[in-house]
């Protein structure tokens, strides 16, 4: 499989240089291509089928920023420089708005169609057209799932839960009965430290509710009292023993690791960390995981927090043609095949779960795709880092109980009013 999806590949590269004569001698373009999580390593090898194909271009990567937070952090100070020194940068579905409003990011209509978008999921096509323009292109997928231990759901008689008052009571059950052979098992794993994570966590409940946190405009619709009950709920799982009474210091990595290691039943995080589970040689859960849809406050509907990353152009860059030439060929369904097949990310293109190929070698993509596609994106706004500031600080601080629901719900409408209007 691995041939014949680098054929295509290769194919598509070399149909790229004919585009690419004019300008193609001698093209260095670097590339900002995330942290570990966003798989430098598989970006490697795609770059270096594009490099084949087109010998006047050279693909160098820089990598580096552990978090979204972290990447945030660089690239706005690395862009507000002006700094032309990355043609391309792979960033969070969260940021095509804010970045494309401040005049960071190159058009890419002239280069890939004004209706190039509408080949994708429907979240990521939205997420990339900013005022009427193509402002990036989807790389790769992504969205919260709840994993768990098929084996302790199977040994203790189990379903798998629809609400989560359902997982809270499943949690309970199979921890107390596993408490001799593991004292260290946990009911369920989330994010609690203020990172991006946390800003899934306190719209998660919230969204199962029915509730909307914003308009189709933007504009905040906080129902406050469904998003205390959200808080609420975490909280009770803190005091049922379901979740750790430290939750407010987990971050993503220690959900993967100690789930990993065998220490947790329930597990809400990110698509790669399927891969971590199944091929770590550390891991304790080979053989053992099950992928479900988040559960649902009773009487509401499943919802799950759709992350991903875009490939956008510098609008500071002095290489833009053959920059967006080398996105266009990273957005393709081919490329996305690749990804899905060697790295479990998930698809942009709503044809790739079911490719045949990708299912054979991630069985669990073909039902991967209706929850991504029912999937909830973060709010969209120009100003997303004082979003996100707003919510995952308020939520770390309810769950570390330096504030109470009520208190942080307050505090995060009373910071957005301004923001989202």
């Amino acid at each position: 499989m691995k041939r014949r999806t680098l054929t295509a590949l290769a194919a598509l590269a070399l149909g790229a240089t004919m585009s690419l004569t004019a300008y193609a001698q001698q093209t260095t373009l670097r590339v900002f291509s995330g942290g570990t999580n966003q798989r430098p390593d598989l970006m490697r090898k795609l770059f270096d089928e594009y490099q084949k194909a087109n010998p006047g271009v050279k693909i160098d990567i820089e990598t580096g920023g552990a978090t979204s937070e972290l990447q945030r952090q660089y690239l706005s100070t690395v862009l507000n420089a002006k700094d032309s020194a990355i043609d391309i940068y792979m960033i969070d579905i969260v940021n095509p708005a804010q970045y494309f409003s401040a005049g960071w990011l190159e058009p890419l209509d002239q280069y890939v169609g004004k209706d190039a978008l509408k080949a994708y999921l429907p979240v990521y096509a939205q997420a990339n057209m900013v005022d009427g323009k193509v402002a990036a292109m989807p790389a790769f997928a992504d969205a919260m799932f709840m994993y768990y231990r098929k084996d302790l759901l199977e040994k203790h008689g189990i379903k798998e839960p629809k609400t989560w008052d359902e997982l809270s009571a499943a949690a309970q059950k199979v921890t107390a009965a596993e408490k001799g052979a593991n004292p260290n098992l946990q009911g369920l794993s989330i994010q609690g430290a203020p990172i991006e994570g946390a800003v899934c966590t306190f719209l998660l409940p919230y969204w199962s509710m029915g509730k909307q946190f914003n308009d189709a405009a933007g504009k905040m619709t906080l129902d406050k009292a469904s998003a205390e009950r959200g808080m609420s709920m975490w909280l009770k799982m803190v005091d049922d023993g379901v979740l750790k009474k430290n939750i407010a210091e987990v971050t993503t990595p220690v959900t993967v690791n100690e789930f990993k290691a065998g220490n947790v039943l329930f597990a809400i995080n990110w698509g790669f960390a399927w891969d971590r589970f199944k091929d770590d040689a550390d891991s304790q859960v080979k053989g053992k995981v099950g992928v479900m849809p988040l559960p649902a406050v009773a009487g509401g509907k499943s919802a799950t927090c759709v992350g991903g990353w875009q490939w956008a152009v510098s609008a500071f860059s002095k290489s833009k043609p053959a920059a967006a030439n080398l996105v266009k060929y990273m957005s393709s369904p081919a490329a996305s095949k690749f990804l899905a097949a060697e790295g479990s990310l998930l698809p942009t293109y709503q044809s790739v779960y079911t490719d045949a190929d990708v299912v054979k070698a991630v069985p669990w993509f073909k039902d991967a795709a209706n929850v991504v596609t029912a999937g909830q994106a973060r709010p969209i706004s120009t100003q997303y880092g004082q979003v996100s500031d707003a919510i995952r600080t308020n939520t770390s601080a309810v769950l570390a109980r330096t504030k109470t629901p009520a208190e942080g719900v307050a505090d995060i409408e009373g910071r957005l009013n301004r923001v989202m209007r």
